[in-house]
């Protein structure tokens, strides 16, 4: 695998952190999660579906491919053991409030004497600095601070955040680039470096259009439900059973579009012949595009729409997509085998290597399951364990 080789600590709870530490274990990184003994990661058992046994579904699908230990980090002895680990690790990525870790005494400055090499990512809900740093992190917060929310929903409607977690994720997806940059630099030179990872900064970085929209006009764009602000008509349609998406976003494919409808009166009405007049009318555009629509179903349109070279879609349910032939030969549901709930539906890989495809290497781990062997891997018998275990290294 492409990162066998890299050692990674895990010490994250939640959405963000785990998720971006699964997709550095899926690419064949030892992923050790860090977790705190008795409770552990927060999604173990209270967030998303309940399984037989102590973890939920949500915990089992951002957690694979990992080990876990239970270390109190909280007590001297199992600092210890963390600055042990340590020594031996290429990455240390933690999500907890800024200065947490710091406190601890392990945060970047202390670790890097420790391992120079050491790559240390932080992430947080608004960074590691300015005047926001302090406050709790959360998608819904860092959607609405950054912009994301003003520009979610359609006009005049209540304030509505993106249906899925986009600043968790996101800020996962720059967290992993930005960490790996880091180790290919610290192999390179010698040196690691400190990572700062933001929800507030990732949400922020996904509104490109509406930001060059603003830069661009000095007017704050405005929610416009499924349609687009560069080019019309792009949106969800009305049909005579419900709705689908489709775009003709250049004029050769409005132009088509037109076509395909019968409608030669809609490319020299004034209020639509260029991209300009028609996002300028964009509701008058829907309306007389959905008196054609609306004579036939959502399934019709979608094939004369394809067949004519327009893009076009049907709106899925999740049990649709992840049923749909295309969602079955993605192979974006999978299941895992695991020891106490037996085989439980996991989300697929979301990048396919086709050199060296991402395999399920490991069950996401129990806690605490691994302790015993990452000790022991630090060359500590039975008595070591035992001693640690009585100075409270593994108790809260």
């Amino acid at each position: 695998m492409p990162l066998s080789g890299i050692r990674v600590l895990d010490v994250t709870q939640v959405m963000a952190g785990p998720f971006a530490c699964m997709l550095l274990a899926d690419l064949g990184a030892d992923v050790i999660k860090v977790e705190p003994p008795g409770t552990g990661d927060q999604t173990r058992g209270s967030m998303g579906f309940k399984m037989k046994g102590p973890d939920s579904l949500g915990f089992i699908n951002m957690n694979r491919n990992k080990r876990s230990i239970a270390l109190n980090l909280k007590s001297e002895s199992g600092r210890e053991v963390f600055k042990r680990m340590v020594e031996r690790a290429d990455v240390v990525l933690e999500n907890y409030r800024p200065g947490a870790m710091r406190r601890l005494g392990l945060g970047y400055e202390e670790l890097a004497k420790i391992n120079p090499r050491l790559v240390y990512t932080s992430i947080s809900g608004f960074g590691q600095t300015g005047p926001w740093a302090d406050r709790p992190g959360f998608d819904l917060m860092a959607q609405a601070m950054s912009g994301v929310m003003s520009v979610t929903g359609y006009p005049d409607s209540p304030p509505v955040k993106a249906g899925v977690p986009v600043a968790d994720i996101g800020c996962a997806l720059f967290a992993v680039y930005a960490t790996l940059a880091a180790v290919i630099g610290a192999r390179a030179t010698g040196q690691g470096q400190y990572v700062d990872a933001a929800l507030f900064d990732a949400a922020m970085a996904f509104s490109v259009w509406d930001v060059c929209d603003y830069w661009g006009t000095g007017k704050p764009p405005e929610p416009l439900g499924t349609s687009n602000k560069m080019a019309a008509p792009y949106q969800a349609m009305a049909c005579s059973d419900g709705w689908f998406v489709m775009g003709a976003n250049n004029q050769k494919l409005w132009l088509k579009l037109c076509e395909v409808l019968g409608r030669p009166e809609l490319p020299v009405d004034p209020r639509f012949a260029t991209n300009a007049d028609r996002l300028a009318h964009r509701a008058e555009l829907a309306e007389a595009l959905e008196q054609s629509f609306r004579q036939n179903t959502k399934a019709h349109w979608v094939d004369t729409l394809l067949a004519a070279g327009l893009p076009a879609g049907p709106i899925l349910s999740y049990p649709e997509a992840f049923e749909s032939e295309h969602g079955r030969a993605r192979a974006m549901r999978m299941e895992i085998d695991h020891p106490i709930d037996g085989k439980v539906p996991s989300i697929g890989f979301p990048v396919k290597l086709m050199g060296t495809p991402q395999q399920v290497r490991r069950h996401p781990p129990l806690l605490g399951e691994h302790t015993d062997e990452l000790l022991a891997e630090l060359g500590m018998d039975e008595d070591a364990r035992a001693a640690l275990a009585a100075q409270g290294a593994f108790a809260a």
